[in-house]
């Protein structure tokens, strides 16, 4: 129980200190060129402080802190490389750094992880029937891929009000109830406590009846972190021999992010793009071609991933072979590819999910709809 009480106090602090961050930060954005201003592709009607990951970050980090809080390797490992990716986004968000810089970057993050913080990917659980799969010396080289695919994964997801934040906050809400089943105390205060950080974010970024659009974005730095976060601590919830939890779990805890991701690289390097090329091709630009609002994709979408994810855990629990639940992701990426290989067939479907008080007709695409336009 006292876990517990420390997890709840140390979310409510890193909540308020998220709200105050964003409260004296945006006004001095403009000073410091982190504004995004509408044009071209960009969608928004208003120029908007580009300040929620540093808000975020400071936040966790101070709640870190507190004299009630522990550091111990990995929170140091962790906290290092937050801090490095963080500040790279800020200078990205500032100038548009090349995307190889800033995946070098992530990679030096992830490496940080590893040696700082004492905090890999050891094995991949019986995803291929024979038994626990170690990993040996492919252990530092498959945890970098994996950092790095998960914070890029975040960042493409990144193109809707509220909805980077949603899915991150929906994945750490399952990580800390993961965490909570088998007494893995230490991730579940941390896990909790960066809950309460996002979730202070969210207040300025979802919409509500009473504004219509976000009033900041957490920008490339806000994508990184929270791309670093859901990777250290999916590291960290799965890889515990003191609290077992099938490393296939985590797919299923983020699995809208991954999903586009993974369809989308695929499908430009078929094409001969390179994997970071910019379309349209997201989930969520392909829902809002079938007619849904922010709101209607952050709920869809943040529904999606508790369902899959309740329904993966309670296969595990039931001791469901961890190799059946990763093919059933691998199949679940498949389908999605073949849905989205055609626009009209994928903007049909989602069309379809709708309830029908709130379909409408859609326009034809137009040419702007087709361009290669950014994540």
């Amino acid at each position: 129980m006292p876990v517990v009480v420390h997890a709840v106090a140390g979310c409510l602090a890193a909540f308020v200190l998220a709200v105050a961050g964003v409260l004296l930060l945006t006004p001095h954005a403009g000073r410091f060129g982190l504004v995004d201003h509408p044009a071209g592709r960009k969608q928004h009607a208003h120029p908007t402080p580009l300040i929620g990951g540093v808000a975020m970050l400071v936040a966790v980090i101070l709640t870190m802190l507190l004299p009630s809080s522990e550091v111990g390797r990995a929170s140091l490992g962790y906290g290092a490389a937050a801090i490095l990716l963080t500040t790279v986004g800020l200078i990205d968000d500032r100038v548009d750094l090349s995307w190889r810089l800033r995946v070098v970057m992530q990679v030096v993050a992830a490496l940080i992880l590893v040696y700082v913080g004492g905090i890999r990917i050891e094995q991949v659980g019986n995803v291929f029937g024979f038994g626990s799969f170690d990993l040996g010396l492919l252990s530092v080289p498959f945890t970098v891929f994996a950092t790095v695919g998960i914070i890029n994964a975040i960042n493409m997801v990144d193109g809707v009000d509220g909805l980077a934040g949603s899915l991150v906050l929906a994945a750490l809400g399952m990580f800390a109830a993961a965490a909570f089943y088998v007494d893995n105390g230490a991730v579940l205060e941390r896990v909790v406590v960066l809950a309460g950080g996002v979730a202070g974010f969210l207040v300025f970024n979802l919409p509500w009846p009473w504004r219509r659009q976000a009033r900041i974005f957490m920008g490339n730095a806000g994508s990184a972190f929270l791309g670093l976060t859901i990777a250290c601590f999916a590291f960290r919830l799965t890889q515990s021999n003191a609290h077992p939890i099938g490393p296939i779990l985590a797919l299923w805890l983020i699995p809208v992010p991954i999903m586009d991701c993974l369809v989308l690289m695929a499908r430009r390097l078929r094409m001969g793009q390179s994997p970071f090329a910019a379309d349209r091709g997201h989930i969520h630009h392909l829902m809002q071609d079938a007619g849904y609002r922010a709101p209607g994709i952050v709920m869809a979408l943040v529904a999606f991933s508790l369902l899959v994810g309740l329904v993966a855990a309670i296969a595990l629990r039931a001791h469901v072979p961890q190799v059946f639940l990763a093919a059933a992701f691998a199949i679940l990426c498949v389908f999605y590819y073949w849905l989205t290989s055609r626009h009209a067939r994928a903007i049909a479907f989602f069309r379809a999910l709708r309830p029908r008080r709130l379909r409408r007709e859609l326009l034809p695409v137009s040419l702007l709809d087709q361009e290669r336009i950014g994540d």
